[in-house]
């Protein structure tokens, strides 16, 4: 089950359980829009993998399967953001399916 993470990892925006602006990778890595279009160009800065809309979980399950509390912030600085530069300079242009 998804963890639904409350907010973006690059720029600690906060994400809620029905954000239609939340993007994941395979990994469940997570960011906003802004960043994963601006910032990451589409490419995870964890794994290089693709970075889709989020599933929203219906409202009547978030009780008994409540999104994760956790925050996970890794903003790109220093050294993180040059790897990042060269993973999306290999990978954005081509399709995360093919990466």
């Amino acid at each position: 089950m998804l963890s639904l993470r409350p907010s973006c990892e690059c720029c600690d925006r906060d994400l809620a359980p029905d954000a239609d602006n939340a993007r994941i990778c395979s990994f469940e890595c997570t960011f906003c829009d802004s960043c994963a279009d601006d910032i990451l160009q589409n490419v995870c800065p964890n794994c290089g993998g693709g970075l889709e809309r989020r599933p929203v979980r219906p409202k009547d399950k978030l009780a008994n399967n409540p999104p994760s509390a956790d925050r996970v912030s890794q903003p790109l600085t220093g050294a993180q953001a040059e790897r990042h530069r060269a993973l999306a300079a290999r990978y954005a242009a081509v399709p995360p399916a093919q990466r």
